[in-house]
């Protein structure tokens, strides 16, 4: 007994479809999951491989399968790649914008191109319910359960990186600029009362949103504070951060400290300038 499906890009197509809305509107769901390995590992190299190969003798079932997959990762890196150069970027929606177009103008070539070939040259799916013989077919029957091992195999390794995935380090980018923005033309020489400023620059890479509270001191002695900078994950926040020496003296510590959350001790080692101050 023999089930030939001759119309499967359009349930490719559907499918993708599916998956848009699906992620649209239900962010969190199993059927994202499911039809999410499939859009980036089978789909694109299935549809490309249906538009190069339209006879049914171009290639074999485990040839196309193969290619399918092996495409399929380097048509999503290249997307990845492209987009990355892009004002959209690399996100969620330009992913699915960019790969699902990918997957309907491939299928519609594809489509067109069948299209043109008589019913016995088109290529189509076709399962063979019957029982393989043992005497015949014996390497096809090894070759097909190797293939279906290995894809297996790497759908369950990928499932197991996207369920436990790698926490990346988190940490506070911390520093200090000049008035125009350069490491350079910092306040070196003050008069006792008169009023100095830097820029104070924060980034927050902790994963999480982090209030923040900037402290200077000049010689030890609280001058200023500025906070709370309430930030979230890869958020950053540029200020001038003022400070008034009010004793004369050579080579004066100013130090910026840098307060995190309810933490009574700076998150990091404070920055430092050197003052000669003036009467």
């Amino acid at each position: 007994m023999k089930l030939r499906i001759g119309n499967e890009l359009i349930l490719i197509n559907l499918l993708v479809v599916i998956l848009i809305v699906v992620i649209l509107l239900f962010p969190s769901n199993i059927l994202r999951i499911a039809l999410g390995f499939p859009f980036l590992l089978f789909f694109p190299g299935y549809a490309l491989v249906a538009a190069l190969f339209t006879k049914k003798e171009s290639i074999g079932g485990i040839e196309r399968v193969a290619l399918s997959i092996g495409l399929s990762i380097t048509v999503v890196s290249l997307i990845g790649l492209i987009l990355n150069y892009t004002p959209w970027g690399i996100r969620l929606e330009s992913i699915l914008c960019a790969i699902g177009s990918f997957v309907f103008i491939t299928s519609i070539t594809a489509l067109v191109r069948r299209g043109r070939l008589t019913e016995p040259e088109r290529f189509s799916i076709t399962f063979n319910l019957a029982i393989p013989s043992r005497a015949e077919g014996a390497w096809d029957n090894v070759l097909c359960i190797t293939l279906a091992l290995t894809i297996l195999s790497t759908l369950g390794m990928l499932g197991y990186v996207i369920a436990t995935p790698r926490v990346g380090d988190r940490f506070t980018e911390f520093y200090v600029v000049g008035l125009d923005a350069k490491a350079a033309d910092y306040p070196r020489e003050l008069a006792t009362g008169e009023e100095g400023g830097v820029i104070v620059g924060i980034i927050n890479r902790e994963g999480k949103a982090v209030f923040y509270w900037v402290e200077v001191r000049i010689n030890g002695v609280k001058n200023n504070e500025v906070g709370p900078i309430v930030l979230k994950h890869d958020e950053t926040w540029e200020g001038k951060v003022s400070f008034t020496p009010e004793v004369a003296g050579e080579k004066q510590k100013a130090e910026f400290l840098l307060y995190k959350d309810e933490e009574t001790e700076p998150c990091l080692e404070p920055l430092r300038l050197w003052l000669d101050v003036i009467e």
